[in-house]
């Protein structure tokens, strides 16, 4: 498992391997979702800041192995594999829905 940190403090833990934690995390996409996603009322990444991928702690593999994933959210993958999941390591909010509910 790999952690994400932004200026050294741990945002977000993956399950996937190492090459594909760092493709996830530190793809364009992803990078403009914490641009988005807010933490205490501020963006997680400012998209200056410095970020890094490092394995993760024994501490945040057990706040992963202990989260409870939806398994029903993605039924339209239904080839049996799953992909690596991606969990917040912080409170996450995403403005966009806020202002649709």
């Amino acid at each position: 498992m790999f952690t994400l940190t932004i200026s050294d403090k741990p945002v977000a833990i993956t399950n996937a391997d190492e090459d594909e934690a760092r493709d996830l995390l530190m793809s364009e996409d992803f990078k403009d979702d914490l641009k988005v996603l807010e933490s205490d009322g501020a963006p997680l990444w400012d998209g200056f800041a410095t970020l890094n991928v490092r394995p993760a702690t024994e501490e945040e593999k057990t706040e992963f192995e202990n989260a409870d994933f939806d398994e029903d959210e993605d039924d339209d993958d239904d080839d049996g594999e799953e992909g690596p999941y991606i969990m917040f390591l912080v409170d996450v909010t995403d403005p966009d829905e806020a202002e649709e509910g």
